[in-house]
This record gives structure tokens, sequence and C-alpha cells, in this order.
């Protein structure tokens, strides 16, 4: 769906959340008959209930978003197909988490989370349909329907897809994303419910990057490998499966509540809950002994790794125009992770085959504004169980003539994901069980946005304890490197981790603008765990224009795309996950693009010839990954359409 570069949320009179009151589902919202409803009338709400509406403008933002993710990709490399892993430019860390997650994080981009659904209300049934070209075979397709049954109840059915046969060997991509939502509030606004169902099936087949002789014959601009299928990977016969499906309920019940032109309160009862049954799973024909290492079977390999998570809410929210809005609930989480076998690797070392349990959870939340402050603070806690986790976090914001400033403050601790605690697999290196610590966190935010004079954003994180996944080699009997394998660590020294990025769009000459963004980032640390280019920039150079009788809105440029030289983190297919690797830096290529845009109606049209300069450069040293080469020159078009019925 698209919306505003930067959605506003709708408060109410103190500068609160949305959650005290409902801004939507009166029967005056919907259409009147004989007149056509504005634009501002179709609202996405979003998890936190914060409302925008439906956005059909063109802009470098909207250029920008337009590709499978459906975001903007600036922190991110992609691989050379649709649909698989993205390795990170920047880094962004959690800090609202109590409890692990499965792991397999390198395939988790592209899976629908829980603050990923949206909700709609509307006037008149909404379509949107979204179209691109891949690489070589296949579509990308991401469409949606939502409609009000009534003024009160909604509903939304989406489904987006990908297949696309990529351009080397064994790098197919077939993913499905399935998702029904639905919304209803009384007529009363007294009662609130909303619920999600969302079914997820993410395929790749996995070639380990290029083998040894192949990446020489990438690097060198061998005319006779040009044919990329002519590579030979490390892996032609792996597959790796990520698959879920979760059910997502939250309604509330106003129990106190007045409200009159000058003043308002508001007590409401709520409870949340939710089931997920997720597993990621790795499998092969035939055992890449050369590559992986040593491997307990020789053929028919399969590594499934599932988590069984669900969890049960209940509190109460208190909205009041002058003592602000408050939050406070206890939750019950279960978790069943794991495998169906306990491994004896001799000696008495055994590997257990499930870690589960259950946690009772206090989470607590309060906003307000204070003066011209609008405060927030959020906090949950980790009461009893198994593990032990807590987070804080605050900001506060200020607006003043043209500029929105923010600053806030958040601390985490909470365990490292499962797969590091506890991992089998066919493989004989992949297997372990640890006990580390908690991993913790604090980061200070500050954050500056403004359309006339720029939008910067600065993070300052520490971090202790931090667990990563560290590449170690496979060697043959002469100690010659022929495949690489991974390994859970855990650092023992503090890491401090800066990044400022700024952005502007200049606009000169009536009809041209440039459009900057930039990144720096330093990382201060014993190892290179944290490993991030230090410099990252985007700069479109482009044209806008409405013709023909201003029917056609047409936008076209040049963007270039740069970060340089790091030690970019590998991806390990076994795990789903990408791991450290200090042996080799890479980096420092352009990327250029020119795009062509354009818009009739409710309908952008998007035509862009991507990493264009790939077809004049005499050798290629672009890559996404260690043995992962970016994607060569490519042209794909596509469409956003929308349909207001």
């Amino acid at each position: 769906m698209a919306w505003s570069q930067l959605p506003t949320p709708t408060q109410n009179g103190n500068g609160g959340l949305n959650n005290g009151r409902p801004q939507f589902g009166k029967e005056k919202d919907l259409t009147v008959e004989g007149e056509k409803p504005p634009i501002t009338d179709y609202l996405i709400i979003s998890q936190s209930r914060d409302t925008t509406y439906v956005d059909t403008t063109l802009s470098m933002v909207k250029d920008y978003k337009y590709n499978y993710l459906r975001r903007d990709d600036f922190e991110l490399m992609p691989f050379h197909n649709v649909g698989r892993p993205y390795n990170n430019l920047g880094k962004n860390f959690d800090f609202e988490l109590l409890s692990p997650r499965l792991g397999a994080r390198g395939r988790h981009l592209s899976y629908i989370e829980v603050d990923d659904v949206y909700d709609y209300h509307v006037p008149t049934p909404l379509t949107e349909l979204y179209f691109k070209t891949v690489v070589n075979q296949g579509q990308q397709l991401d469409a949606l329907f939502t409609s009000n049954i009534s003024p009160g109840l909604n509903f939304s059915l989406s489904y987006k897809g990908a297949r696309s046969a990529g351009n080397y060997v064994n790098t197919l991509t077939s993913t499905g994303n399935f998702k029904f939502t639905t919304n209803y509030i009384s007529e009363s606004n007294r009662y609130r419910l909303r619920l999600h169902a969302v079914v997820q099936d993410l395929f790749n087949q996995e070639n380990g990057g290029l083998d040894a002789n192949a990446l020489e014959g990438f690097v060198t601009g061998d005319e006779d490998l040009q044919d990329r299928g002519r590579l030979e990977p490390n892996l032609d016969d792996a597959t790796s499966t990520l698959q879920g499906t979760r059910y997502y309920l939250n309604h509330d019940y106003e129990i106190l509540g007045q409200q009159d032109s000058t003043s308002y309160y508001s007590a409401r009862i709520y409870n949340t809950a939710f089931y997920e049954d997720k597993f990621y799973r790795f499998e092969e024909s035939s055992a890449s002994n050369t590559f992986l290492g040593d491997s307990y079977v020789s053929s028919n390999l399969r590594d499934q790794t599932d988590l069984e998570q669900g969890a049960i809410e209940a509190g109460m929210t208190y909205d009041h125009y002058i003592l602000g809005y408050f939050k406070a609930g206890i939750a019950r989480q279960e978790y069943n992770y794991g495998y169906n076998r306990t491994l004896d690797l001799g000696s008495g070392n055994f590997i257990t085959n499930r870690l589960r349990g259950e946690l009772y959870q206090f989470k607590g939340a309060f906003e307000k504004r204070i003066g011209q402050f609008d405060v927030k603070a959020n906090t949950g806690i980790n009461i009893a169980g198994e593990l032990d986790g807590q987070y804080v976090n605050g900001s506060a914001g200020y607006h003043f003539n043209d500029i929105d400033v923010k600053a806030g403050i958040a601390i985490s601790s909470r365990a490292p994901d499962f797969n590091y605690l506890l991992f089998q697999s066919d493989y004989v290196n992949y297997n372990w069980q640890n006990s580390f610590n908690n991993i913790e966190k604090q980061q200070l935010t500050f954050s500056a946005h403004s359309e006339k004079f720029i939008d910067l954003d600065v993070t300052f994180t520490t971090l202790q304890d931090q667990v990563y996944f560290e590449q170690s080699f496979v060697l043959d009997t002469n100690n010659n490197i022929t495949g690489y394998t991974a390994n859970p660590v855990q650092a023992t020294e503090d890491i401090t981790y800066l990044k400022i990025k700024a952005h502007k769009d200049i606009k000169f000459f009536r009809h041209f603008g440039l459009d900057n963004t930039v990144m720096f980032q330093n990382v201060t640390q014993g190892a290179n765990i944290i490993n991030v280019p230090s410099f990252t920039t985007r700069n479109s150079l482009y044209y806008k224009n409405r013709l023909f009788k201003k029917a056609l809105l047409l936008q076209t440029g040049i963007t270039l795309k740069y970060f340089d030289s790091y030690f970019m983190d590998a991806y390990d297919p076994v795990l789903g996950e990408f791991v450290v690797q200090t042996d080799q830096k890479l980096g420092a290529f352009p990327l250029v693009d020119f795009f062509i845009n354009a818009k009739v109606r409710q309908t952008r049209i998007f035509l862009k010839f991507e990493h264009l300069n790939q077809a004049f450069a005499s050798g290629d040293d672009f890559f996404s990954a260690p043995r992962t080469p970016f994607r060569d020159f490519t042209v794909r078009f596509g469409i956003v359409w929308n349909f207001f019925l």
C-alpha cells in the first residue's frame, strides 16, 4: 500500500496516541450519494493505531519503495535475484523484545511480522495492484482488496507472490505471503476488534555463491563466462524454506468514558492473543562435504528447525485530557523450539532436542503532551519464567517553525535468538547447545526533520555480550580452503556504534531536483564484529513535469548509489543467517540506475535500467556478499494501480 513519505499519527487533543478513542468508523465518514470521497478518507491504521491515508502521488520516495520489500532499501544491499536475502549496509537493533526469535534472520526481511500488518477504513472498496518484472523468468505481484461492509466493519485480503529464476545456477526464488485482516468498531464506539491471519511460504534455491574457479573468471571478466549460467556454484541442489502461519486478535471495551468539546477521558480493558507456528528448513539431495564439511549422512539431508509460540495479554488503558495516556497489562507467553531428535556426540556430550517454557510478562506505556513536548515511554519485563528480559525506552518530541525534533533513549536486555542457543544439522559442524548471557543494549537517538532544511537521524548504540555467527573454514588434506561453515560466538568486549544519516531533496530550475541521502558510520570494538561501510551515499538527479495537457506526470532521471569497502558479511544457507568474515573487503563500486516513471490518473508506471554502469565495465567486482555477485545490467518495469470503486 502506498502512503505518504512521512506518515503523521492522527493524535487526540492532548497529543496522545489514538489508542484512547477511535478516529474512524462513524456513519458520516462514508461516502455521500453523488459525491466522490476525498482520498484522505481512505485510511490505513498501524498496530499502534497511528493513521495515515492512501497516497497516489509520484515522487522519488515512491521510486525508492518500488521494490520487492515495498520500502526504501537504502541501508540494504540486495542479492542478484528478487526475493533473496539482503545484506546490511547499516545496522538496526530491536529494543522491544522480551524473548528469543527463531533465527534465520537473513530470510526474515520479507516475512510479515505483527507490526507489518495494517488495517483499513475506506468509504468505498479499494484495490491496489503492484506488478514488477523479475530477473530472468517469472513475475512479481502484490495485490490488496479492502472494503467496509458497514461503517464500523472492514476487511482486507492481500497476496504478495514472486517467482524468479535468476541468472545464476540454483538461485530460483518462489515466495507467497497471504494476509487477511478485519477490524470492527461498534456503533457506540465502545467495543473495538481487530484480527488478522497470515500464511507465508518463502522458498529459495541455495547455491552457496560461486566456486573458486568461477569466482576468478567472474572477477577477471572472462568472456566465456558472460553467460552467468555457466558459472559453477558451490551448491547445486540445495534449497531453503521459511514457512509460517499466525493468528492474531486484539480487542478492547470502554468501561468508562466521556467526551465533550473541552475535555474527555476513557478507560478500556483490552485483550491481545496470538499463535504462530513457523519453521526454517535446509535440504540437499547429496551432501556437499567439500564446501560444508563432514556430514552424518551422504544423501537426503534435511535440517528443519521449528518454533511454536503463543501469548495472551490482558490489561487496561486510561486516556485523560489532562493526565495523559496510560497502559498496563500482564502477558503469558509459551514457546516450543527445536527438533525431533536428541544427538549423542560421544564422550557424554548430548545435544537436547527442545527448548520450551513459559514467560510471565508485564508491559506498560505512557504518553502525554507536556507543554510543547510530546513525551512517550514504554516498558516490558519478564517477571517469571525460564528467561530473563526487560526493556525501557522513552522519547520527547518538539515541533517549532518548520522543524520536528525528537530525542530518545532505549535500554534492552534479552536472551539471544534460539538458533544461537540450540541448533542441529546433518552437517557435523552445525550442531551446538550453548548457554549465553543476555545481550545488553543501550541507545541514544536524535532526529530533526524539516522539509525546508534537512532530515537528520543520529543513533548511538552500545552493546555488551553481543552474539554473532563467525565464519570458519573447511580445509582439505593440504590445508587449502575448500568451503565455509559458521559457529556462534559471544563477544567479550563492549561495542559502540554511531550512525548519522541525512537526507535533503533540493529543487531547482522549476522542474529539476537532486535527492540526496548520505550515511556515516563508525564502530569501536575489540574485534571486527559489527562490520558496516563508513560512508554510504545515494544521489538522484531527476526531472519532473506534467505533459499532454497535464494528463501525464513524468519523472525521469538517474540515481547513483555508492558505499566504501568493508568486511561485508557472508551468507550461510544452512543457518539462513549472515556471518562475520574478516578476510575480504568488498564494496567501493558504483550502482547507477536510469529511471522513467509516470503517473496517469491513479496509475504509476515504472521503468528502470538497473546497474547501468555494469554494461560498460571491463571487469566485474560487484558483490552482495562474499562469493555472491550482485545482478548485472537489467531492465525492469511495472505498475502500481489503485482502483476506487
